[in-house]
């Protein structure tokens, strides 16, 4: 059987994502709309949650999976965002940049692929900000697929994909697509691009005055 649907919009979309953040606090999986493609929410505190995910998709164990935060604050739970993070996070958030940094101790060690370091974001769209202030806590945002497959721009493509494997599908309509968003390093004394995208690379740069 397909996952439960529900089609966000005015005037019930809270009560919806109060729906859907119930299910990922409960140690659920709900895919939803961010600003590119759609993502695969769980409880980023939960490692069971996130085994399930990893089986969900398919992805190898070696590789970390990213969160999307509320806001610089929420970030701020789940990352050390030293000087070089905050003024770039101040700059670019919300937006299509990824900043890899610190992780803390609440983090699971199945979610950070056995590093120390998370990557997180405060994305442009709406639901997915929502989403994770509901939950209280930044959640997953890997895409909403098995792994290698190209990543779902719509509700359908995911149920497609990914069937009675997870608990629920926001569908919020057709994503942007398009580049995934840039993800820098910020760990070091100066910025490391890690996956070019969105954001240009040399705007990164001239805002750190390099």
């Amino acid at each position: 059987m397909p996952p439960r649907r529900l089609s966000l919009g005015a005037p019930d979309e809270a009560t919806l994502i109060a729906e859907a953040a119930a299910i990922v606090t409960a140690g659920g999986v709900v895919a939803y709309p961010t600003d590119t493609f759609y993502g695969l929410a769980t409880d980023a505190r939960q490692a069971g949650a996130v085994a399930r995910l990893f089986s969900v998709k398919g992805r190898r164990g070696d590789v970390a999976i990213p969160l999307i935060a509320a806001d610089l604050d929420q970030a701020e739970m789940v990352g050390e965002l030293g000087p070089l993070a905050h003024d770039l996070a101040c700059r670019f958030w919300p937006g299509p940049l990824t900043l890899v940094v610190t992780a803390r101790p609440v983090l699971p060690a199945t979610l950070l692929a056995g590093g120390r370091t998370v990557a997180v974001r405060v994305p442009d769209q709406g639901v997915a900000r929502q989403l994770a202030a509901t939950v209280g806590f930044p959640v997953t945002s890997t895409s909403a697929n098995r792994s290698g497959e190209p990543p779902p721009t719509t509700a359908d493509d995911v149920v497609r994909t990914l069937g009675d494997s997870i608990d629920l599908v926001l569908d919020g309509g057709t994503c942007a697509g398009g580049q995934p968003s840039t993800i820098v390093d910020t760990t070091g004394e100066v910025p490391t691009l890690v996956r070019e995208g969105a954001v240009p690379w040399e705007r990164i740069v001239q805002s750190t005055g390099g």
